[in-house]
Order: structure tokens, then sequence, then C-alpha cells
């Protein structure tokens, strides 16, 4: 690790330091969207005495105070002192991406983090010790039910669809785009959650017919709190590892190998390959990890919470990969697109 590191690093460890903080700037964040703070001030128009927010969202002064100069250090919010009082008002990314109202806004998917994935990781060290996940210590539910644990309630349901509807509105567009899909005439997104992704497709691709295809409970509420007005795409009940997968030009798997072991993916992607029409394919959504195990660090970091959450990790191409070939799919192609989720595989049957 020395080596990398300039000599004012070793003599102060700055970065070091910043590491050991993240933990603090993310619960600041994921504190202030539960408090509504980021809603409030966008509504008001104007700059904000602490005073006045901490009246509005029913918390103590001096605690929203400290929490907002927080959020001013991390360049979220401005402040501007008015009258010689501090005044705090949005940033336009805060305006963007935190509040509820805003069409990109990541405010359910902050959520999620703060209220699921948070406490999951505070038994990080079990989980590398035992090497797998700690949703029995976490939320009293067995390791091998994954999906029961993520789908405990109907409030964590909606919480968990909230996350994904948020995921495909930040990084759908590219997803869809990164290669020509216009030829697939039947598309069926497998594990579609909310219909993001398949909205995203619907619009890039009108001349498609877009299915979205996930456990009943899933479809039931994604109708109930997830549809739109103009929805293109259509919503069918099913379970792709125990039922019937219905025959399509293109599948869609986003996000849903990185949850399972390598033998449950390639049972699955088998099963895709003789629905498969002639001339179809697979498209493979997923967080690639570099063959030579130096990063992306986001991606990492998604495979230490497959850890945590599921019995599954991130893998890099070349598993991916092996794991279509194993399967029948040939003339596999790989697109990274350098953002999040957003690295996909292509795949011919």
């Amino acid at each position: 690790m020395a080596e990398h590191l300039s000599q004012s690093e070793l003599d102060y460890p700055f970065k070091l330091l910043e590491y050991f903080n993240g933990f603090r700037v993310s619960k600041v964040i994921f504190s202030a969207c539960e408090l509504g703070v980021f809603d409030h001030l966008l509504k008001s128009q104007k700059p904000l005495p602490a005073a006045h927010v901490a009246q509005e969202l029913g918390t103590s002064v001096d605690g929203m105070e400290r929490l907002l100069d927080v959020l001013v250090g991390v360049n979220i919010l401005e402040v501007e002192l008015i009258d010689g009082k501090a005044c705090y008002s949005s940033t336009d990314v805060a305006s963007l991406y935190l509040a509820k109202g805003s069409a990109k806004s990541l405010h359910d998917m902050i959520i999620y983090q703060s209220q699921t994935i948070y406490p999951l990781w505070n038994n990080m060290v079990d989980a590398v010790r035992e090497g797998k996940n700690q949703n029995e210590k976490t939320f009293g539910i067995s390791p091998e039910e994954i999906f029961q644990a993520i789908y405990r309630s109907e409030e964590e349901m909606l919480k968990f669809m909230g996350l994904m509807n948020s995921t495909w509105v930040l990084d759908g567009q590219d997803v869809v785009t990164a290669f020509n899909l216009s030829c697939f005439k039947s598309i069926v997104d497998l594990g579609g959650c909310s219909g993001a992704l398949a909205r995203e497709l619907s619009k890039a691709y009108p001349s498609s017919i877009v299915t979205v295809l996930d456990l009943p409970k899933v479809i039931q509420i994604a109708r109930q709190h997830f549809s739109e007005q103009d929805d293109a795409i259509v919503f069918q009940e099913g379970d792709f590892f125990d039922g019937d997968i219905p025959p399509a030009d293109l599948f869609i798997l986003a996000r849903i190998l990185h949850d399972w072991e390598e033998n449950k993916c390639l049972q699955l992607l088998k099963k895709i390959h003789t629905c498969c029409q002639p001339g179809g394919g697979v498209l493979l959504v997923e967080a690639l990890l570099f063959e030579n195990h130096r990063g992306p660090v986001m991606a990492q970091i998604f495979s230490l919470n497959m850890l945590v959450q599921t019995e599954g990790k991130e893998h890099p191409p070349s598993q991916y990969s092996n794991m279509l070939s194993s399967a029948g799919f040939q003339n596999i192609q790989v697109c990274r697109t350098g953002k999040s989720y957003a690295q996909i595989n292509l795949s011919g049957c």
C-alpha cells in the first residue's frame, strides 16, 4: 500500500481518515433524507435558517444546525449569512437527486441503504468469518431464504422496489442503448420488479413488446404503486426458477445473477436458452469486476454487499462468459458504460 502513497500521505494519513469517516458522511445524507430536509429546502425556494427547518421537521435546533453544516461541508447544501444568521439552501445536485419530487430522485435508494443495507453491514465481520449472508442475525430470517428476507413485509418490498426503480431511472437509458436492441421484437425482463428498466426499453424501442416477469406479489405491488398511465409494458406473474418462462427474442437479466451461487445461475441460463427464439439472445446487466482484482471499487463493494445479503457475488467478464458458453450461448459481447450498474454482456442463442 505504501508505495502508492505520496510522502505527505505517509506523514499524515488524510485519505485513510477520510475513509474512516465515510460511514458518518453516508449517515448524514441518509438522516437528512429520512427527516425530509431536501424536500423542505426545495419547496421553500429561498434560504432558510436552521431554526425554521427544525420547527417544520420536528427536530432540535442544535441538532438540525449541526446536520445542515455538515451537508454544507460536503457541498450538498449552500449557506449564506442573512442579517448575521446562517441560512441554508439546496444545491442543484441535492434538488435533482435527493428531493423526493425530482424525476431523477434517489430518495428511495437512500432509504433502502439506510434502513436495510446499513444494518446488514454492521455484521460484516461475521459475514467475512462465516462466508454467508447475515439475514438471520440482522432480520431473524433464514440465510437460505434470500428474497423472504428482502420481501419480509409489504413495507420492505416497497423499499426494495423503490431502490430498483431509482437504479434504473439513473442508469436505465445507458443500459438499454449500450447495444442496438431494435432487432428484438419481443423482450422479457426477468425479475423486472417495478418495471423501470422495462420502461426505458419501451421508450428506446417502441416497436418491441416488453414484458416484466416477476413473482406474483411483486407484480401486484408494481401494478399498484409503480404503474404509469401511459405504460406500454406488460406485467406477467411468474417464477423464472420454478415456473415457465415465456418465449421471447431477448431476455434481460438485470442485477439478477449476482444474487445466486454459480450452479443456480447456470441452471437459469440453460433454462432461458431453451426458451430463446432462433436468432434471439440474453442481455446480462451486472457490475463487472476487473480480471486483475484491482477494481472497479464500486463493483468490489457491491460484491461485498452480496456476501452480507445474498448467496451470490460480482464477477469479471470471463466468469459470465464461461457461464453463458456452458449454457449454450454464443457470440458474447461485453460493454462497459463506466457507471454503477451498466456493465453488460449481450449473447446470442
